[in-house]
C-alpha cells in the first residue's frame, strides 16, 4: 500500500512537472511584426518602449508593472514620464535602452537610428516593430500586436470593444450635423515655427473621422504662411494643447500670419486637444473622435 502510494506520488510529481514546463513553453511564444517577420518572444518581465501610443497601450492592458523604460514621447499617462527615458523614438539611444537590461523593446516603424536598433539586435534583445498606421484599423492592429507580445489578448478585445462603442458615440453626433466644417490643423513647436497637415497625415484623417474637411490638399506638411492660410480660409483651427501652450495660447495662434484673416480667426474658433488623443492613434483614439467631433459641431 504505501508502495502505491509512493508511486501515486511520484506520477503527480511529474505530472506537475510536465505542467510547468508546458505553462513555460507557453508563455514563449512568436509575433510578427510590422515587415511579417516573427519576433520569438520569452520574457516580457523588463519591457522598454518607444513610441507614446504604444505606452499608452501598455498602461491600458493593464501590463505597466512590466516597464522599465519608455521615450520622451510617453507623454500619457503621467506615470509614463516618471519613468526612466532612452531618448526619443526616432533618436534612440541604443546604450541608453541596453543599461535598463531589457528582455524586450517593442516600438514603432520610424523608430531609428538604423544603427541604434541594429545595436540592440546584436545584443540579442527582441526588438518588436509594431505596425502603425493612422487609421481605426491600424489601431485596433497595434493593440492586437502588443496585446499578443504581453500576453494580454483578452484586455486587447477589451479596448477595441471600448474603442468601437466611443466611435458609435462619435457617429451618433455626425448623425445630428449636416455640416462639414473646414479645419486646418497647425503643428506648432514654438512661436514661428509652425507647419500646416495636408493629406496622409494623422491631421487629416482625424478631422474625417470627426466630420470635418481638411483646409489643405497638398501631402504631408508644409511651413505655414498667410497667403495659405487666407487662401485655405478655415472654419476651425486646431492644435495640440502642447502645440497651443508654445505658440503662447489663443493670442499667440491669432498673431500667426495671416489667421485674422480667416472665418476661424474672426470667429476665435481656435480647438486645442491633447496631444496622443489627437495624433497618437493609440487606444484613447475613439475618445479623441468623440471629442474633436463635439468640439468641432458644437456651434450648430
Amino acid at each position: 500500500m504505501a508502495v502505491g502510494v509512493a508511486w501515486l506520488a511520484l506520477i503527480l510529481t511529474l505530472g506537475g512537472g510536465c505542467r510547468r514546463e508546458t505553462a513555460m513553453q507557453a508563455a514563449a511564444r512568436t509575433v510578427l511584426d510590422a515587415d511579417g517577420q516573427p519576433v520569438a518572444i520569452t520574457d516580457v518581465s523588463r519591457v522598454v518602449v518607444a513610441g507614446g501610443s504604444l505606452t499608452e497601450i501598455v498602461y491600458a492592458l493593464g501590463a505597466e508593472a512590466t516597464l522599465v523604460g519608455c521615450d520622451a514621447s510617453s507623454l500619457y499617462p503621467e506615470a509614463a514620464t516618471k519613468l526612466p527615458q532612452v531618448g526619443y523614438v526616432r533618436a534612440l539611444s541604443a546604450e541608453g535602452v541596453l543599461s535598463l537590461r531589457p528582455t524586450l523593446v517593442i516600438t514603432l516603424p520610424e523608430a531609428g537610428p538604423p544603427a541604434a536598433l541594429a545595436q540592440l539586435r546584436a545584443s540579442g534583445t527582441p526588438a518588436l516593430i509594431v505596425p502603425a498606421e493612422n487609421s481605426i484599423e491600424g489601431v485596433k492592429r497595434k493593440i492586437r500586436v502588443v496585446a499578443e507580445a504581453l500576453d494580454r489578448q483578452l484586455q486587447g478585445e477589451a479596448l477595441i470593444r471600448q474603442l468601437d462603442a466611443d466611435l458609435a458615440q462619435a457617429r451618433d453626433v455626425l448623425a445630428r450635423s449636416a455640416h462639414k466644417p473646414k479645419v486646418m490643423f497647425i503643428y506648432a513647436r514654438g512661436q514661428g515655427a509652425a507647419s500646416v497637415a495636408g493629406r496622409n497625415t494623422a491631421a487629416a484623417e482625424m478631422i474625417r473621422l470627426a466630420g470635418g474637411v481638411n483646409a489643405f490638399d497638398f501631402e504631408g506638411y508644409k511651413p505655414l504662411t498667410a497667403e495659405a492660410a487666407v487662401a485655405a480660409a478655415p472654419d476651425v483651427i486646431l492644435l495640440t494643447t502642447r502645440g497651443l501652450e508654445s505658440s503662447g495660447g489663443v493670442a499667440g495662434v491669432l498673431a500667426m500670419p495671416g489667421i485674422m484673416q480667416t472665418p476661424a480667426g474672426r470667429n476665435r474658433r481656435i480647438v486645442p486637444l491633447d496631444d496622443l488623443l489627437l495624433l497618437g492613434f493609440g487606444p484613447r483614439a475613439g475618445q479623441g473622435v468623440l471629442e474633436l467631433a463635439r468640439q468641432l459641431h458644437a456651434a450648430e
